[in-house]
């Protein structure tokens, strides 16, 4: 194997990589499109850290409806079923329940058990959920809400009390943070130095943690100006609006597909006018 550089349609770009759970993935991508990447991951993926909430709630299986907001919810669901020995009731209850996705990760980790989705939100958002649900009777329905992290949703598990359900949430992930300070602060100040092109986020916590880090080191205007000379990329619509809301101009996003493959292809087409 030869360790000539690639080259292709993104050599000579720098663009920084916030991803976590598959920075190596996403950095090749992009790497065998001809970029160098910063690799700075911003947020690591831990276990609840109090696993009897998670251990009540699969007991409580199955539900009449199951609502997955993420792919690696599903996986660490399936982690706890494994440690506390019930993951064939827990393949049952998947198997038994209407499963309702809000994008395409959650249906890859279903694929990855033999498993689809029954029913996926119109959009990738809440109210993309919200949305396809309201044509449907959920009167009296027991239905398992699989949350994220930094986000209770009481405005979805309100939506379904109000349509006459039984919402019963979990949140068996938390975000913690990976880079430590120091390193984000270089990547933030190589970005203000106009020495990355672009960056390519991948979650809304990744968002938040630049900006918590920027504000504890006194860097706010500093990211700000990294920010306005570099290219903003966003998986999708989730992303792009914790970056608008704080101001920042998204300018490469997927027009459908909202996963790491559209995200690269955005990439090439933005560079390659």
């Amino acid at each position: 194997m030869s360790d000539k550089p690639a080259t292709g349609p993104l050599t000579g770009r720098r663009i920084a990589v916030p991803e976590t759970r598959e920075l190596d993935r996403l950095a090749r991508m992009f790497e065998e499109q001809g970029a160098e990447t910063v690799r700075c991951p911003l947020v690591a993926i831990r276990d609840a850290p109090d696993p009897t909430p998670v251990r009540d709630w699969l007991t409580r299986l199955p539900f009449d409806d199951l609502v997955l907001f993420t792919g690696e919810g599903l996986r660490r669901l399936h982690g706890f079923a494994q440690r506390f020995e019930l993951e064939p009731a827990f393949l049952d209850g998947l198997r038994a329940a209407r499963k309702i996705t809000r994008g395409p990760k959650p249906e890859r980790a279903l694929r990855e058990l033999g498993l689809k989705s029954d029913l996926r939100a119109e959009e990738p958002t809440t109210d993309g959920l919200i949305a396809t649900l309201s044509s449907l009777d959920l009167s009296d329905r027991r239905i398992g809400v699989q949350l994220y992290p930094g986000n209770p949703n009481t405005r979805f598990t309100d939506f379904l009390r109000q349509a006459g359900a039984e919402p019963d949430p979990v949140l068996p992930y938390i975000y913690a943070s990976a880079a430590d300070d120091e390193k984000v602060v270089e990547l933030i100040d190589r970005m203000a130095d106009g020495a990355v092109d672009a960056i390519a986020f991948t979650s809304s916590p990744q968002v938040q943690r630049l900006f918590e880090v920027a504000a504890a080191t006194r860097r706010e205007k500093a990211l700000r100006t990294a920010l306005q000379g570099t290219q903003i990329g966003a998986v999708g619509p989730v992303v792009a609006e914790e970056l608008r809301r704080r101001g920042v101009e998204v300018t490469i996003t997927p027009d459908r597909g909202y996963f790491m493959k559209p995200l690269v292809s955005a990439f090439l087409a933005a560079f390659s006018g």
